[in-house]
């Protein structure tokens, strides 16, 4: 990973298929039977909606940052087990903090599979990924659930093609497809560079990035969680980089939930994390509307 051509690669978009459906042989056709034509009063039912519980969290899990505890993950841990959310959007993690987290969301999906993507941030001066001070990877990552082991689910993750020059840290971004129902996307900003960088950063994530994985993917409703380190009504203000029609929840901070306009946001809810670290948990429902989704 320390290749020059394959740190290259890495700001690109990557897209992993974990798994693929099992193909089915086809069945023999069936005998022509008569089909009454519809009633032209006659119409199709809309789909149901989807609802889905969300929760983002920054752990400053790292080792190296003031707002290090050593906590984080416990805590993390006690607020999904209490929460059981659907999606959980992770900042600031190191490797290892994922695998223990996952097997904490398995216990509140029991029968499920669960689906767990982490993505580290690139290392400048090496080439290579950042660290956290016990050596794993550090990064973002993103747990969901699918029903079955064998259901496709397409992971995509990159890094942002605008950096602060002046931080080693390449900040990243990572994706979900969950069951083909929604597009669970997360991403940590630059906290550097006056926030002008994160700002650049927000909008070709949410005017390029993911616009264009939602398209391959069918026209995915999409969702973002992460800690933009962008504030509303502050200068630069996190508003001028979400797309018109998008809603978006806040912790009143600088961690943000923001949906495509398929995705009702509601009920949000802030999480104490007892000074674990310095972000709250921050909880929402998202109501994903299929009949608004292109065909």
């Amino acid at each position: 990973m320390a290749a020059r051509s394959y740190r290259f690669l890495r700001r690109t978009l990557v897209v992993g298929c974990l798994l693929t459906a099992a193909a089915v042989p086809a069945a023999p056709p069936a005998a022509p039977q008569a089909v009454r034509p519809a009633a032209p009063t006659e119409t199709a039912k809309a789909p149901p909606a989807t609802v889905l519980r969300m929760l983002q969290m920054n752990l400053c899990n790292s080792g190296r940052a003031a707002c290090y505890t050593g906590r984080a993950r416990a805590r993390a841990a006690e607020v999904i087990t209490a929460e059981t959310p659907d999606v959980v959007t992770l900042n600031e993690i190191c490797a290892n903090d994922l695998t223990v987290l996952s097997r904490v969301f398995q216990t509140v999906h029991p029968g499920r599979t669960v689906v767990a993507a982490f993505q580290a941030a690139g290392d400048r001066p090496s080439g290579n990924d950042t660290r956290c001070r016990n050596g794993q990877r550090f990064g973002i990552g993103v747990l969901t659930h699918v029903p079955a082991s064998a259901t496709p689910r397409t992971v995509y993750a990159g890094t942002h093609p605008t950096q602060d020059p002046a931080d080693p840290e390449e900040r990243a971004w990572l994706c979900v497809d969950v069951d083909g129902v929604v597009l669970a996307c997360t991403t940590h900003l630059s906290a550097s560079g006056g926030y002008r960088i994160a700002l650049t950063q927000c909008d070709h994530l949410l005017d390029a990035v993911l616009p264009t994985i939602s398209r391959q993917a069918g026209h995915l409703p999409t969702v973002l969680g992460g800690d933009l380190n962008l504030r509303a009504g502050h200068n630069p203000d996190v508003r001028s980089c979400i797309p018109p029609g998008h809603q978006r929840l806040d912790d009143g901070r600088l961690q943000h939930i923001t949906a495509t306009p398929d995705i009702t946001l509601c009920c949000r809810t802030l999480v104490p994390m007892h000074e674990a670290t310095d972000h709250p948990g921050l909880l929402a429902t998202l109501t994903i509307d299929h009949s608004r989704r292109p065909a």
